[in-house]
Formats: C-alpha cells, sequence, structure tokens
C-alpha cells in the first residue's frame, strides 16, 4: 500500500505509447482515492497531501473524455499527464492527514466548495497545458514542421476548458460563502484566500471576455490561459502555505 500512491506515475509514463496504461494509472489514483476515504471515513480532500493527489486525480479524470478522438490524441493528452504526475510527486513531500476533522469542516458545504474548486483547478491546469501545446504548434509550423490543425484545436479546447472550469470555480466560491457563514457567521473574511480567489475569479472572467474578441483569439487567449494556471498554483499553494489564513494547512 505503500507504493499505491506512486503506481500512476509509472503507468502515466508507458502512457505516451499505450492508451491502456493511462487507464490503468488511473484506475490506481482512483483506487489509492478510495482506499483513503473508506480508511478516513470522509473525502480525502484535507491537506496538501490529499488536496494535490485529488487534484492530479481530476486532471486525469478530464484530460481522458476531453482527448477522446483525437487523431492525434497522444500529443495533446501526454502532457496533461505528465502534468498530473507532477502533483502526485509533489503530494508525496507531504503526509497524509489522518487526524479527525474539527466540525467547522464537517459540512456538505465545505466538501462541495473544495470538490468544485479542484475540478475547477485541474481544468485551468488543462487549459495551460493546451495554452502550452499551441504555442509549441505555433513554433513549429514556422519551422515547417507541423501537422495539420493541431493548434487550432489545442485553442478551441483551452477555450472550452476555461469555460467549464469558470462555471465550476463561481458555483464553488458560492457553497464557500454559505459554508463561510455557516462557520463564521458570515460570508466573507477580508483573508489573503478570499482576496487570491477573487483575482483568480475576476482573471479568467477577463479571459472569458477577451476571447470574444478575434485580435485576442490564438496566441494571446493561449499566454493568458497559462498565465491563470499561474495564478491558480499561488491561489492554492503559495497564499496555502506562506500566508496565515482560515484555509491554511
Amino acid at each position: 500500500m505503500i507504493l499505491l500512491p506512486v503506481l500512476p506515475v509509472v503507468f502515466y509514463l508507458f502512457g505516451y505509447s499505450r492508451i491502456a496504461f493511462v487507464f490503468a494509472g488511473f484506475g490506481v489514483q482512483a483506487a489509492y482515492m478510495f482506499y483513503r476515504g473508506a480508511r478516513l471515513g470522509r473525502l480525502p480532500i484535507i491537506g496538501p497531501h490529499d488536496t494535490l493527489y485529488f487534484l492530479s486525480f481530476a486532471i486525469v479524470l478530464f484530460a481522458l473524455p476531453m482527448t477522446f478522438g483525437m487523431k492525434d490524441r497522444s500529443r495533446h493528452l501526454f502532457p496533461m499527464l505528465m502534468l498530473s504526475v507532477l502533483f502526485v510527486l509533489l503530494s508525496l513531500f507531504f503526509p497524509p492527514h489522518a487526524g479527525p476533522l474539527p466540525p467547522v469542516l464537517k459540512t456538505f458545504w465545505f466538501e462541495a466548495h473544495v470538490t468544485l474548486s479542484f475540478f475547477a483547478y485541474a481544468l485551468f491546469g488543462i487549459a495551460a497545458v493546451l495554452g502550452g501545446v499551441f504555442l509549441a504548434s505555433g513554433r513549429n509550423k514556422n519551422k515547417g514542421r507541423a501537422e495539420g490543425p493541431g493548434d487550432a484545436t489545442a485553442e478551441a479546447l483551452q477555450y472550452k476548458a476555461i469555460l467549464v472550469g469558470y462555471c465550476l470555480f463561481s458555483a464553488a466560491m458560492v457553497f464557500g460563502g454559505i459554508w463561510a457563514y455557516y462557520a463564521w457567521g458570515t460570508y466573507w473574511l477580508w483573508t489573503p484566500k478570499e482576496l487570491w480567489t477573487v483575482i483568480l475569479w475576476l482573471f479568467y472572467s477577463l479571459y472569458l471576455h477577451a476571447r470574444l474578441r478575434q485580435w485576442w483569439m490564438g496566441r494571446p487567449s493561449a499566454i493568458l490561459g497559462i498565465i491563470g494556471f499561474v495564478i491558480v498554483l499561488f491561489t492554492y499553494l503559495g497564499v496555502s502555505l506562506l500566508m496565515k489564513s482560515s484555509h491554511s494547512f
């Protein structure tokens, strides 16, 4: 069981050539999360170990259907798997949270808030990867080595991933406000986490409005999608690890 969290890394590395390995790795991730949840008696979404692992799982959960049926599936899927591998490896640097939950966290609103947030983070991460694929395809095209309209596909998928992620993140903020009201008697706390959450939401609002303008489509929107995920990482890890907040690990 000690090696179970690491096995998806091996499967995903082989998954570049065999999609069966990807499904095997995804199955192992699901099994580990089920094991953690059964052992704890709750969703394993507390602390950096569990949330990083859940984020890795969510990336593959969305990446598989998004790339289904693509002729150049591995070109888009493999960098998403590498992002998932990165978060799996990062999760191993933190001890699993095994203690009892404080009463403030034992509520549906908290679990829905966290789950939707990390689903959104996963889609924003996928969007950043697709932005990188688009930019790399553009460089290859300039050198005469691009194959078909793969870059346009990546940029269009990036927009769809961000649009769905934005809707999930907006719902997560609503659930978070309800949870805060039950926990502290107010819908809003002026902590760094809440402030950076709003900054993140406003940034992706800007992206979605800019993407409607033709001159923002393509390279500018791809770059914005990558920048957005940098803000995601700071909102998730930077604020939680470096600043005192109601969301600190």
